[in-house]
C-alpha cells in the first residue's frame, strides 16, 4: 500500500507539524463540524468553538495519535489498540466520522502546508489517513 519512500515521507511531515499540533487538530474538529454538523453529536458536553480550550486540546490529541501511528505504519493496529477500543465500545464514535475527518485534516494541511503539500505528500497522507480510518474501524466490524 505505501511505499518506503511514501512512510519516511509521512513521518516527516506528521513530526514537523507537532509543534502546531493543536492548530491542526482543532482547525480540521472545526472543518468536520461546520461541514457534517452531525458529528458534533459525540462532543454535546464540550465547548467546540473556535480556538475553545475543550477543541485545541482534543485537536492536539488527534495529531499526537496520528503522529504516533506515523512512526511506525506497520504496526498501526498495535499502535491503535487502545484507540479502537475506546472509540467502539466506550465512545461509540460512528465510523463514518473517521473518514469524514481524514478529509477535513486532508484540507487543513493543504491550507496549513501550502506549497509543501505536494502532490506526492497529499497522495501519501491521503493514503495514510485512509489507512488510519480502516484501523479505527476494525472494531466496528
Amino acid at each position: 500500500m505505501l511505499s518506503t519512500k511514501e512512510k519516511e515521507l509521512i513521518a516527516q511531515i506528521w513530526k514537523r507539524l507537532i509543534p502546531v499540533a493543536e492548530d491542526i487538530g482543532s482547525d480540521a474538529l472545526l472543518r468536520m463540524f461546520d461541514s457534517y454538523p452531525g458529528t458534533k453529536t459525540y462532543f454535546s458536553h464540550l465547548d467546540i468553538s473556535a480556538r475553545s480550550a475543550h477543541l485545541l486540546s482534543h485537536g492536539k490529541k488527534i495529531v499526537l495519535a496520528i503522529t504516533e501511528g506515523a512512526r511506525d505504519i506497520s504496526q498501526l493496529t498495535v499502535t491503535l489498540a487502545p484507540l479502537q477500543t475506546l472509540h467502539a465500545y466506550q465512545l461509540r464514535i460512528d465510523p463514518t466520522n473517521f473518514k469524514l475527518f481524514s478529509h477535513c485534516m486532508l484540507v487543513t494541511l493543504a491550507c496549513h502546508m501550502g506549497d509543501d503539500f505536494t502532490p506526492v505528500a497529499h497522495a501519501a497522507i491521503d493514503k495514510y489517513l485512509s489507512a488510519f480510518a480502516a484501523v479505527l474501524a476494525e472494531k466496528y466490524r
